[in-house]
């Protein structure tokens, strides 16, 4: 089978899971009659879609399509397969599941670098009572008023833009639009539209903060998801499916995001930008704390595993959030409540996972060239194997060039 008529196939897979799973299916941009085509099928079970996948996996292995696209597909394939037996009913555990879905092996974080995180929090957090009282104190003067959400939205939106189209160039007529809702299941949330489109979704439900905001942002919008979107250019890339590796890259990218476009001083940068709104923000405070709260990524990772993996206590994995995430007891609840769901569960793994391996593969070759690696993880297909290789040769050709 030509590669043309492979990537077609797999196309139309990814659309049979977004049938049988509604929200599997992240976006699509590929051709309106592939589309049609799959709506017109009857509705597949999903012990089909599992044997889809190993035959597109087995025709792909043997293909002539170039290494890191071969990879790509074949570790979609992989995780579409674990996916369509989970939706059969077969018991698979949490960490394989993160395996075969991700590409990952989740391990927990390292004790010590939370209690520097803490360190760093306690010498930059204005004095005053215990660490978790000056964090919540923090997060209260950091708010943003509801009423000035869209305002500032919009203003570091814009500004994010033309930095991106400076740095990376945006296509004509891209556009990403804003919309806001009253929904606190997320605080933002983007979907492709078609046509270089994007509406972006922001919770006035959720509370927002200067220190969170920008990075929300450049994650949702530019240089993260909408830009992806914008500048990917492979068939394959046509569809983007939940529980998959292209997640990893893809979410890592977004992560990212606020750090290769805009580096340190970004808070400096947020307060200008919204120095006409409302008040004058402490973005250089925000920035410090936030350099601390990302060392602390992986707490939600490893709340994750103790719930879905290792089948800990739900008290002993409360008290460890609000220990390490220095969270009051309802802030507490609702993020418990959250990584109950094993799907939010796995992504709370995933998160810090592809942040790593794209900072890690971006700056590979110094800080002169993050920006032009950033915009090929844009702009073409990448399994974090295949990454994480590239990293494993790249270290041991220095090692023996030493």
């Amino acid at each position: 089978m030509h590669h043309r008529s492979l990537i077609t196939e797999y196309l139309k897979l990814g659309l049979r899971f977004g049938r049988v799973a509604p929200g599997f299916v992240h976006g699509y941009t590929g051709a309106a009659r592939t589309r049609a085509e799959v709506h017109a099928e009857p509705l597949p079970a999903p012990a089909e879609l599992a044997a889809q996948a190993r035959r597109l996996h087995r025709l792909v292995r043997s293909s002539e399509l170039g290494a890191p696209r071969r990879e790509f597909l074949l570790g979609q394939l992989a995780a579409l397969d674990c996916a369509a037996r989970v939706l059969a009913g077969e018991r698979i555990p949490f960490g394989a599941r993160l395996r075969l879905y991700f590409q990952t092996e989740a391990v927990t974080g390292d004790r010590e670098s939370y209690e520097r995180a803490h360190s760093e929090l306690d010498a930059v957090l204005p004095p005053g009572g215990s660490l978790a009282e000056r964090m919540a104190e923090f997060r209260r003067r950091d708010r943003i008023p509801r009423r000035l959400v869209p305002d500032c939205v919009r203003a570091l939106a814009e500004s994010l833009r033309v930095e991106t189209g400076k740095r990376f160039g945006l296509p004509e007529r891209e556009t990403a639009t804003y919309r806001f809702v009253e929904d606190a299941s997320f605080s933002g949330l983007q979907r492709c539209l078609g046509d270089r489109r994007s509406r972006v979704s922001i919770s006035l439900a959720a509370p927002h903060r200067l220190g969170s905001l920008p990075r929300l942002l450049a994650h949702e919008a530019y240089p993260g998801h909408h830009t992806q979107y914008c500048r990917a250019g492979f068939p394959e890339q046509a569809i983007a499916l939940a529980n998959t590796p292209q997640c990893v890259v893809a979410e890592g990218l977004a992560e990212l995001g606020l750090d290769v476009l805009i580096g340190r001083g970004w808070g400096s940068w947020a307060r200008r930008v919204l120095s006409g709104i409302g008040g004058t923000p402490d973005g250089e405070l925000a920035e410090r704390v936030d350099d601390a709260v990302r060392k602390l990524a992986g707490v939600r990772r490893d709340a994750a595993l103790m719930l879905h993996e290792h089948g800990a206590d739900p008290v002993r994995v409360r008290a460890y959030l609000r220990h390490w995430l220095l969270l009051d007891e309802d802030r507490c609840e609702t993020l418990f409540k959250l990584l109950e769901d094993p799907r939010a569960g796995a992504y709370s793994v995933l998160y810090p996972a592809g942040a790593e391996l794209v900072d890690s593969w971006v700056t590979a070759e110094g800080t002169a060239g993050r920006s032009r690696r950033y915009l090929r993880l844009l702009e073409e297909p990448f399994a974090p194997r295949t990454l994480r290789r590239q990293l494993a040769g790249q270290r041991s050709g220095s090692h023996g060039r030493a």
